[in-house]
C-alpha cells in the first residue's frame, strides 16, 4: 500500500516535471536537483536523530536525579519526625508538629513583645529627654519632641494595616507625647508670657525696645517649631477644603489672645452692663475694635517671622505662615463661638432678639470680610463663609431663624393690610406719569425690599433661595391671592344676582368712580408689583442667584440631589420659574428666565383682567348715560341754527357727556398715560359702535339734523381728549386730537352724510358750519368738500369702482362702498 502510493507521488511529479518534450532536455537538472534535495534530506534526519538520543539522555538523567532527591527527602523527613517525637515527646509525628507550632507561636509573641518593649523604652527615653533640658535649655528639647512625635504618627498610620494590633501602645506612646507637648506648651508660654510682660502687652503703650522684640521673637519661634509637626498634620488638601476645613489657633497667637480673652469674659458674661441679650452688637464690635488696636503690631512684628518660617525647608507649612492679620483674627474666633454657643439658647424663645442677633452677626461677617479680606485658607477660591455660616449649617440654627424671619414678615404683611388706609390709592407714592397703586401695594414692597436686604449678606445659596420662595413668594402669593380675591368679589357684586341681592347700598359703590377706583386698587397694585419684580430680575444679586439655580439644578438632575433643603427641582420651578424645569431637561436656551416668572405672570394676567374690567365698566357706564340720547327723534325736522347762534350739544346728552368727563378724568389721575391710551381706545371704538349702530344707522337726518349729530360727537371727542390731558405728564400734545383718530370711521361717516346739496353753494356748507361752531379736534383745520350730495350719490350708487373714486376724493378711507351707501341712504334728501 506504502508502495503504491510512493509510486503515484512519483509518477504525479515526473507528470508535472516533464509534460512536453522540450522539458526532457532539462533532465540531467532535474536529476542533479532531486539528487541534492535527497542529501539534505538525509543530514537533517541525521540532526534530528541525534537531538532525538540527546533529549532521551536528558530525560533519563533529570529522573534520575528526582528519584535520589526524592529518597534524600523521604530520609530527612523521617528524621526530623524521629527527632520531634523526641523532642516534644510524642507517639505521633502529627503530634510532634502541632506542638512544634505551638512553641513556634510563644517565640514570635516573645519578639514581638520584645519589640514593643524596645519601643515603649525609647518613647520613654525620648519624653525623659525633652523634659529634662525643657527648662533650662528649651531648643533642645525640640528634637526629641519632634521624634517621638514622629514615632507616634508612624504608629497611628501603621495600626489600621496590622488590623488593629497594639492599642494600648499606640494609647501609650500618645499620652506621653500630648503630656510632654503640654509640658512643654507650658514652659514656652510662659517665657513668652514674660516677654509680654515686659513689653507691657496688651496696654496700647508697648514697649518695643529691640531687646525685648528679640526676646519676644525668640518665644514665638519656640512656640511655632513646637507645633510644626501638628500644622503639617492639619495641612489643607482637597479633600478638606470640601468639608469646610478651618485653620487651627497657632501657639504664640493663643497666649498673647489670653488676656483679650479675660477681658472679653470680663465684660460680657455674668451680671455686667455690657452683657445684654438685645446688644449683640456690644460684643462683636468689641471684637473688631480687638483686631483693629492690634492688627498693626502683628503686622509690623509677625509677619516678618511668618515670611521667614514660610521660606523655610517645609513647603507644606506655608499656609499656616501666609498672614498674620489673618492668623490674629483665627485666633480670636474661639472666645466669639463661646460667646454666641452660649447666647443662642438663651435668645431661641425670642424672635426679635434672635433675629436682631443675626443680622448683626451677619454686618459683622461682612466687616470681617470686606475690610480685612479674611480668608483662613489662602489657597482656596471660595471667600471666608463666615461664623453666620457656622452657626446655620453647623449648628443647625437656619429652620429656627427661618421661621422667625417668616413669622415676622407675615405679621407685618398683616399690620399692612389691617391699616385702614391700605387701601386708600398712593398719589405721591410714585411718580406723577405712574400708575398709582394703593398704599399697601407700595407698602408691602417696601418690606420685600426690607426681607431682601436681611438675607442678602448670606453666602449659602440653599439658605437665600429658600428666604426667596418660603418669606418673598409667598407674601407675594398672598397679596396676589388679595387682589384676586377683590375683583372676584367686585364681579360677583355686580352681576345680576349681585346686584339683586346687594340692592341699592352696593349700587352706588360699585358704579361710576367709586366702582372705578375699586378697580384702579387692583390694576394699579397688580402693575407695581409686577414692574417692581422686573427690576428685581434685573438687579445683581437675583441675577447671581438666578445662574446660581440653573448651575445647581443641572449638577442635581445628575445626582438626584435635592435643590434646596427639602424642595425639588419641580419644586422649585413651580415656585419661581417654569424655565428652571427646562433647564433640568437638558435644554439651554434659558436665558430669558428670572427667578420671579411664575409670579409675575400671575400678576400680569391679573392686570390684564382688571384692565379689561375697568374697560367693561367705562363702556356699561357709558352706554347707560347715552340711552337717552337714542331717544332723539328730530333729526329730520330740527330747525335750522343761524349763524350768529352757535351750536350746543343735545340736552340728552348731557349726562354722557358728565359721566364721561368725570370717569376720565379720575383715570388720569390714576393711570399712566399707555394704560390710559389703551382703556380709553377700546372705550371710544365701543362709543363709536354704539353710535353707528343705534343712532346713524336707525334714523334718517336733514341738514340741521346732520349737523348736530356732527356737533354732539365732536363734543364727545374734546370731553375724551380734555379728560385725557388732564394727566399732567407733559403729554398732551400727543393726547390732542385722540379721540378723532379712534373713531375716525363715524367722523368719516359723518362727513359723508354731511355733505351739502349742491356743489355750488346752492345749501348752506356743513362742514363749513361745523368748523365754525365746533371745537378744535386736534386734526388742523378739516377742508370742505367740493363734492355735493347728489353727485356723491350718482356716483357711489353707481358702481364699486365709482363710489372709490368719491371715497378717494373725500380722503376716506374707513368706510367700504356698502358702507358709504348705507350712510348716504340716512339722508332725507336722497330719500325723497
Amino acid at each position: 500500500m506504502a508502495n503504491a502510493s510512493y509510486n503515484a507521488s512519483v509518477e504525479q511529479y515526473v507528470n508535472n516535471a516533464l509534460r512536453t518534450a522540450q522539458d526532457l532536455e532539462s533532465l540531467d537538472s532535474l536529476l542533479q536537483n532531486l539528487q541534492s534535495q535527497q542529501e539534505l534530506q538525509r543530514r537533517q534526519l541525521s540532526e534530528a536523530e541525534e537531538i532525538l538520543r540527546n533529549a532521551t539522555k536528558v530525560s533519563i538523567d533529570h529522573n534520575e536525579t528526582v528519584r535520589r532527591k526524592a529518597e534524600k527527602f523521604n530520609r530527612q523527613q523521617a528524621d526530623i519526625d524521629k527527632r520531634l517525637m523526641v523532642v516534644t515527646q510524642s507517639d505521633t509525628s502529627d503530634e510532634a508538629v502541632k506542638e512544634f507550632e505551638t512553641l513556634m507561636e510563644r517565640l514570635r509573641r516573645l519578639d514581638i513583645a520584645k519589640g514593643y518593649m524596645e519601643l515603649l523604652d525609647d518613647v520613654e527615653k525620648l519624653s525623659k529627654e525633652a523634659l529634662k533640658v525643657v527648662n533650662s535649655a528649651p531648643r533642645l528639647a525640640l528634637p526629641p519632641y519632634t521624634r517621638l512625635r514622629s514615632v507616634c504618627s508612624a504608629l497611628k498610620f501603621a495600626q489600621p494595616a496590622a488590623e488593629g494590633a497594639a492599642p494600648h501602645l499606640v494609647d501609650r506612646a500618645e499620652k506621653l507625647a500630648n503630656t510632654l507637648r503640654d509640658q512643654m506648651v507650658k514652659a514656652f508660654g510662659d517665657n513668652l508670657r514674660k516677654a509680654l510682660e515686659k513689653m507691657k502687652w496688651p496696654s496700647k503703650e508697648l514697649d518695643l525696645r529691640p531687646e525685648l522684640i528679640l526676646e519676644w521673637t525668640d518665644a514665638v519661634d519656640l512656640l511655632l517649631e513646637l507645633q510644626e509637626p501638628e500644622l503639617e498634620a492639619a495641612a489643607p488638601s482637597c479633600s478638606s477644603r470640601t468639608s469646610r476645613w478651618e485653620p487651627c489657633v497657632l501657639l504664640p497667637l493663643g497666649v498673647m489672645v489670653h488676656p483679650l480673652e479675660l477681658r472679653f469674659k470680663y465684660h460680657f458674661s455674668g451680671d455686667r452692663a455690657t452683657n445684654r441679650l438685645d446688644k449683640p452688637e456690644y460684643f462683636l464690635s468689641h471684637v473688631v475694635d480687638l483686631i483693629n488696636t492690634h492688627g498693626g503690631f502683628f503686622a509690623t512684628y509677625l509677619q516678618p517671622i511668618f515670611d521667614r518660617r514660610a521660606g523655610g525647608a517645609n513647603p507644606n507649612l506655608a499656609w499656616a505662615y501666609s498672614d498674620a492679620i489673618f492668623s490674629y483674627i483665627t485666633s480670636l474666633f474661639p472666645m466669639l463661638r463661646d460667646k454666641i454657643s452660649t447666647l443662642l439658647p438663651k435668645i431661641s424663645d425670642h424672635p426679635q432678639l434672635l433675629s436682631h442677633f443675626m443680622h448683626e452677626l451677619m454686618k459683622f461677617d461682612d466687616e470681617i470680610r470686606d475690610v480685612w479680606s479674611y480668608s483662613p485658607d489662602p489657597y482656596s477660591e471660595e471667600s471666608w463663609k463666615g461664623l453666620t455660616w457656622e452657626v446655620l449649617i453647623k449648628q443647625d440654627w437656619f429652620a429656627r431663624w427661618l421661621q422667625v424671619e417668616k413669622d415676622f414678615a407675615l405679621a407685618r404683611y398683616q399690620d399692612i393690610i389691617d391699616t385702614p388706609d391700605s387701601g386708600e390709592i398712593d398719589y405721591d407714592g410714585v411718580q406723577p406719569t405712574a400708575t398709582k397703586p394703593t398704599k399697601a401695594a407700595i407698602r408691602v414692597n417696601d418690606l420685600l425690599e426690607t426681607i431682601t436686604e436681611r438675607y442678602r449678606p448670606l453666602s449659602s445659596f440653599s439658605q437665600k433661595l429658600r428666604f426667596l420662595i418660603d418669606i418673598q413668594i409667598t407674601i407675594f402669593d398672598q397679596f396676589h391671592e388679595r387682589l384676586h380675591s377683590g375683583l372676584e368679589a367686585y364681579l360677583a357684586m355686580t352681576s345680576a344676582i349681585g346686584r339683586t341681592v346687594q340692592g341699592s347700598v352696593a349700587k352706588g359703590e360699585l358704579e361710576g368712580v367709586a366702582g372705578l377706583e375699586r378697580l384702579c386698587r387692583i390694576f394699579g397694585s397688580a402693575e407695581y408689583l409686577e414692574k417692581k419684580m422686573q427690576d428685581w430680575s434685573d438687579d445683581v444679586f437675583f441675577l447671581e442667584l438666578w445662574s446660581d439655580l440653573q448651575e445647581r439644578v443641572k449638577e442635581n438632575s445628575r445626582t438626584g440631589r435635592l435643590v434646596a433643603g427639602p424642595m425639588t427641582i419641580s419644586d422649585v420651578a413651580a415656585r419661581t420659574s417654569s424655565t428652571v424645569a427646562d433647564s433640568n431637561n437638558g435644554h439651554d436656551d434659558v436665558a430669558d428666565g428670572a427667578l420671579f416668572d411664575e409670579t409675575a405672570s400671575a400678576y400680569r394676567r391679573l392686570r390684564m383682567r382688571s384692565e379689561s374690567v375697568i374697560v367693561s365698566s367705562l363702556v356699561s357706564s357709558a352706554t347707560t348715560a347715552l340711552r337717552p340720547y337714542l331717544r332723539v327723534s328730530t333729526w329730520t325736522s330740527l330747525s335750522p341754527t343761524g349763524s350768529n347762534n352757535p351750536i350746543t350739544p343735545s340736552m340728552d346728552l348731557a349726562a354722557a357727556i358728565r359721566t364721561l368727563s368725570t370717569e376720565l378724568s379720575f383715570l388720569a389721575r390714576v393711570l399712566a398715560l399707555a394704560p390710559l391710551r389703551r382703556i380709553t381706545r377700546q372705550l371710544l371704538l365701543s362709543i363709536q359702535t354704539y353710535l353707528w349702530d343705534n343712532i346713524l344707522m336707525r334714523n334718517t337726518f336733514s341738514t340741521n339734523g346732520v349737523t348736530q349729530l356732527i356737533h354732539d360727537v365732536e363734543s364727545i371727542c374734546v370731553v375724551i381728549d380734555a379728560a385725557m390731558s388732564s394727566t399732567g405728564s407733559g403729554a398732551s400734545s400727543s393726547i390732542r386730537g385722540e379721540a378723532a383718530r379712534v373713531m375716525r370711521k363715524l367722523k368719516e361717516g359723518l362727513l359723508l352724510l354731511g355733505l351739502r346739496v349742491k356743489a355750488d353753494g346752492g345749501a348752506s356748507s356743513i362742514q363749513e358750519s361745523t368748523d365754525e361752531a365746533g371745537p378744535d379736534t386736534g386734526e388742523g383745520p378739516v377742508a370742505t368738500p367740493a363734492l355735493g350730495l347728489w353727485e356723491a350719490e350718482k356716483r357711489v350708487f353707481a358702481n364699486n369702482e365709482s363710489a372709490r373714486s368719491v371715497l378717494a376724493e373725500l380722503r376716506i378711507e374707513m368706510l367700504s362702498e356698502a358702507e358709504a351707501r348705507a350712510v348716504l341712504e340716512r339722508r332725507v334728501e336722497l330719500r325723497s
